[in-house]
């Protein structure tokens, strides 16, 4: 698998989180078939295109914290982004009982849902 194969499979799970609820990064990799590769899922969410509709901001790391400093312009706008979906902050940390994305008895059973 190529870094483009592995990029694009880590943005088209992120795509498949709902509005309202996150992931965490190792989700996101297990979620995508890369393992444990949290890290990777990091890289790709950095690179990706200026203005792209992947909801990056709906990964967190593993705390339920958001992993950029929370004084940055781009972690201001992803709590604001969160917080307009209606996730909400407890001393910095997001509920991931509460909010964790949950893929459906489908997707589980089947995989994502195929938008070809």
């Amino acid at each position: 698998m190529t870094a483009d194969d592995a990029r694009g499979k880590i943005w088209r799970t992120v795509e498949r989180i709902p509005s309202g609820s996150v992931a965490t990064y190792g989700q996101i990799a297990k979620e995508a078939g890369l393992g444990r590769r949290a890290r990777m899922v990091g890289r790709a969410l950095r690179s990706l295109p200026h203005g792209s509709d992947v909801p990056w901001h709906r990964v967190v790391n593993a705390r339920g914290e958001i992993s950029l400093p929370a004084v940055s312009d781009s972690g201001r706008a992803q709590r604001r982004r969160l917080e307009e979906e209606g996730v909400t902050f407890r001393e910095g940390r997001i509920d991931l009982d509460r909010f964790r994305w949950r893929p459906s008895l489908d997707e589980l059973l089947w995989g994502p849902p195929d938008d070809g």
